[in-house]
């Protein structure tokens, strides 16, 4: 017994060492972030105060062979009262020449180029109606399958600071359920990075268009649609503005699908002073969208969504930070003021690793 306890014990020592010398290159980051919420809706009957808890972790996996070609992917695992791993990654492979394809789960490239604007941290928010399909971010129409692949072309790409990206995906046979699902689709999207002055700039932008199909038809509404931003940085002053426009398609459950035509604007700003630890961010959305449940019938009235947000971070240590966050918000449904709006505060910490 003595022996094949040694002998296994050597072939598990043999199988770790040899696991070791084999295995990629892995990174990690993640953050504990906790704090409160006093939110106040305008039916003051449902104001909350809630304990927000989070936290989440993050793998990159990465190796180069000897030829030059990198390989890549990650995963995240979230925790935010339930815990829930991130498995929608995509497996990028990168040549030496900087072309980069990514394979399965791989995106829109309507999406990847949307332009980041400036933002209030916090975790402060105000829910809206379910019933309320105004877009809040500018890449809503930008669909993508998981059998699905995106090019990336290096920097610089016919210009200098131009890059581009198109990406392509194909039926997965989940359009053959009851309710709608995207069952092809494509998307282009470029960044142009330039300087004025003391300022770096940054331009962004893509389209997007997909077949939406139910229990394998093609519906008479597809999703399609466009991005498009601008975002400054000059020294410790950032500014930027988004806008995007198009149709998308909604499940709404119980095999009843909201077709949806909408725009959405952004626009934010944060400046760092204090030698670097402080920063104070503003960011205000603005949506809109006619819906309708009756596909290939445009909606008649509008349903919006409009929020201002604000917030003042403070380094307190390195990877530690305190939030204090402001949110407003005011919501129409089918053209009738709601009592979804309302304003939260947040007040917490974040710690980064």
């Amino acid at each position: 017994m003595k022996k094949e306890l040694l002998m296994a014990s050597a072939l598990v020592s043999t199988l770790g060492v040899a696991s070791v010398a084999q295995a990629v290159t892995a990174t990690y980051a993640g953050s504990m972030k906790i704090g409160a919420e006093f939110e106040s809706a305008d039916d003051s009957t449902v104001d909350a105060n809630t304990v927000k808890d989070q936290s989440n972790f993050n793998i990159s996996l990465s190796e180069t062979s000897d030829t030059g070609t990198t390989y890549s992917t990650s995963f995240e695992i979230v925790d935010e009262g339930t815990v829930a791993a991130d498995d929608d990654n995509a497996l990028k492979v990168t040549f030496k020449s900087d072309h980069a394809l990514e394979l399965l789960n791989a995106g829109s490239a309507a999406g990847t180029h949307a332009v980041s604007v400036p933002g209030a941290s916090g975790e402060q928010g105000v829910g809206g109606t379910s019933t309320n399909n105004a877009p809040t971010g500018v890449s809503f129409s930008a669909a993508s399958t998981v059998m699905g692949i995106e090019w990336h072309s290096p920097a610089d790409f016919m210009a200098d600071g131009l890059k581009i990206s198109a990406s392509l995906g194909t039926d997965d046979g989940s359009a053959k359920g009851t309710t709608a699902r995207v069952d092809s689709a494509y998307g282009v999207g470029a960044t142009y990075v330039t300087t004025a002055g003391d300022s770096t700039i940054t331009i962004g932008g893509g389209f997007g268009g997909s077949e939406v199909v139910k229990t394998g038809t093609q519906m008479t509404a597809d999703k399609e649609g466009f991005n498009v931003g601008i975002s400054a940085v000059t020294n410790d002053l950032t500014i930027g503005i988004a806008f995007g426009d198009g149709d998308s398609i909604k499940d709404e459950g119980g095999s009843v699908n909201t077709q949806i035509d909408g725009s959405v604007t952004t626009a934010g700003i944060s400046y760092v002073t204090g030698g670097g630890d402080i920063t104070v961010a503003l960011g205000m959305t603005s949506g809109e969208a006619k819906d309708s449940t009756t596909v290939g019938t445009a909606g008649t009235t509008d349903d919006s969504h409009d929020s201002t947000s604000a917030s003042v971070t403070y380094t307190l240590a390195d990877g530690v930070s305190a939030v204090i966050g402001y949110t407003t918000v005011d919501t129409n449904n089918e053209g009738l003021s709601t009592t979804d709006g309302g304003s939260a505060w947040y007040i917490g910490a974040t710690m980064s690793f």
